[in-house]
């Protein structure tokens, strides 16, 4: 069994692989502060430590990698990958510094290139908004980072003390009249608008037209349902892209 983690700032995804087939997926807050030991207790909850062959990480918390390794080596003993410079991915990076490049976004990149062809977009949901761009063909060619849902709005109430916080959902219609319902709406709508916007001007920079757009990431369910943009949900997509560079180094 091969453990992959993603690490967020926001939130930790798990997936337990056999083989090619992801059998259990899990997401937990991401606390920098935790230990190796205190992982191991969290991670023993789901998973049983005896069946893992392998672990393989990308993380956006650098202080987190130490204590992974730590905790792959005490209480795991098995091997950790960390996806970062200098591991093959298979994937040509055009960026003018490679290292600036989130290691999420290379794993999306990864698997976007096997599970959706190229060229396409990936629009990962995540504390930051994430685009992602595969060219034609199969490099990383670039993207655009946008403020994060959650952190947009949380932004909002702190500076608005009249507004209250609100459940993340579609409300019924875009014209409301309750203050809840509309900030539902701008949430919904302008995001999906946001999602919209960007990908028409990154399918024309790429001269693909119809090039698939993959959403993945924590709110990504939210907006996909309304968003002309979007061809695919796919919530595997960080963790497939660990499996497959994992298996490219192996």
């Amino acid at each position: 069994m091969l453990l992959a983690i993603d690490v967020g700032n926001t939130q930790t995804v798990f997936g337990l692989f056999e083989g090619d087939r992801l059998r259990e997926q899990f997401r937990v807050g991401t606390d920098p502060t935790h230990t190796g030991d205190e992982l191991a207790v969290l991670v023993r909850g789901f998973v049983d430590l005896s069946t893992l062959e392998g672990i393989v990480l990308c993380s956006s918390v650098p202080q987190l990698v130490r204590e992974y390794e730590g905790f792959a080596e005490r209480w795991a003993g098995v091997e950790l990958l960390v996806l970062g410079p200098g591991v093959s991915t298979g994937v040509p990076i055009r960026y003018d510094d490679p290292r600036e490049v989130g290691p999420d976004r290379i794993a999306n990149t990864v698997a976007a290139r096997e599970r959706h062809g190229a060229p396409c977009v990936v629009v990962d949901f995540g504390t930051s908004t994430n685009f992602d761009v595969v060219s034609a063909a199969g490099e990383f060619a670039g993207g655009v980072l946008a403020p994060g849902i959650e952190i947009s709005m949380d932004a909002l109430f702190s500076r608005a003390a009249r507004l209250p916080k609100v459940p993340f959902v579609a409300p019924e219609r875009v014209i409301s009249q309750t203050t809840v319902a509309a900030l539902q709406s701008g949430l919904v709508y302008g995001f999906a608008g946001q999602v919209d916007a960007i990908v028409d001007r990154i399918r024309d920079e790429l001269g693909a037209p119809d090039a698939p757009v993959v959403a993945t990431g924590g709110l990504a369910e939210l907006i996909v349902p309304h968003s002309r943009t979007i061809t695919a949900l796919d919530q595997e997509l960080t963790l497939q892209g660990l499996r497959l560079v994992w298996e490219r180094n192996r």
